[in-house]
């Protein structure tokens, strides 16, 4: 028996190292190069002001081909500390009345034949992806004439959407590192992120480089809490829960105490 759970142990410990190692491996492969890709958002869910900017800017820039499908409008307004009205005025663009889902107008056929495929619900991106991934996609679009966007990105290559956000960042080139071949010759290792260097800016964008990463970082807030809207409700009861517990335990062990003090 006690060599069953000795290796039930070790099966665990076995299990949890291998699983972090796997969730640690795809971070490492993008730092592998000369350049980290993946980068930390630092957003909060808490900042309802940053949440209110998100939703402006995924309004303006996203909603156009990617819905939100599982959020509605007055959501927005109740979690966002919104008015009807500027809700209403600012974020609903094609919806009529605030209970409607925030969908997009745009057919899926027709977004399949211009893009290659449709474009994605961004509801549970940040669920799926993560935030630091997203906020790592949207600032690693560079250069690229071998696509038929112009450019491409070190976050996810080949990528079907096209650099929306250039004017706000303006346009990047991407370098990455060459190897040499068996022969002597050089082999060149573009659109590798295995390999990537550096960015360089080619031309300026709207914004500066604080600024835009201060966007970029409201947007990603959004869908984090658009992934789940309930999380800030759920760490305020996950509080109290905890001070339950701890209470619960100490009633437990003063009884313990009780049942237990004539016995030697």
């Amino acid at each position: 028996m006690v060599e069953v759970m000795h290796r039930k142990i070790r099966f665990g410990l076995v299990a949890g190292i291998a699983t972090a190692i796997l969730s640690v491996f795809p971070l490492a492969a993008f730092a592998s190069g000369g350049g980290s890709l993946i980068q930390h958002a630092g957003n909060d869910v808490a900042d309802v002001a940053s949440l209110q900017r998100g939703a402006r800017n995924f309004v303006n820039y996203c909603s156009g081909c990617h819905s939100a499908k599982y959020i509605r409008f007055n959501k927005l307004q109740e979690d966002l500390q919104l008015t009807e009205s500027q809700v209403v005025e600012n974020l609903m663009f094609a919806a009529r009345k605030t209970d409607e889902l925030m969908t997009v107008a745009m057919p899926a056929a027709d977004a399949a034949r211009w893009f290659g495929q449709a474009p994605p619900d961004l509801t549970l991106v940040a669920r799926s992806r993560g935030p630091d991934w997203i906020y790592t996609f949207l600032k690693s679009f560079y250069l690229d004439e071998s696509t038929a966007s112009g450019t491409n990105n070190l976050a996810l290559p080949n990528a079907s959407m096209p650099a929306v956000l250039w004017e706000l960042q303006g346009l990047q080139v991407a370098t990455f590192h060459d190897s040499t071949g068996e022969n002597g010759n050089v082999v060149s290792h573009f659109g590798d992120p295995a390999y990537f260097e550096s960015f360089e800016q080619v031309t300026e964008g709207t914004m500066s480089e604080p600024e835009f990463d201060q966007f970029v970082r409201d947007l990603v807030n959004f869908l984090d809490w658009a992934g789940t809207p309930e999380q800030l409700e759920r760490r305020r009861l996950g509080i109290w829960v905890i001070l339950f517990l701890f209470v619960f335990l100490l009633f437990a062990y003063l009884l313990k105490v009780e049942i237990w003090k004539d016995i030697k």
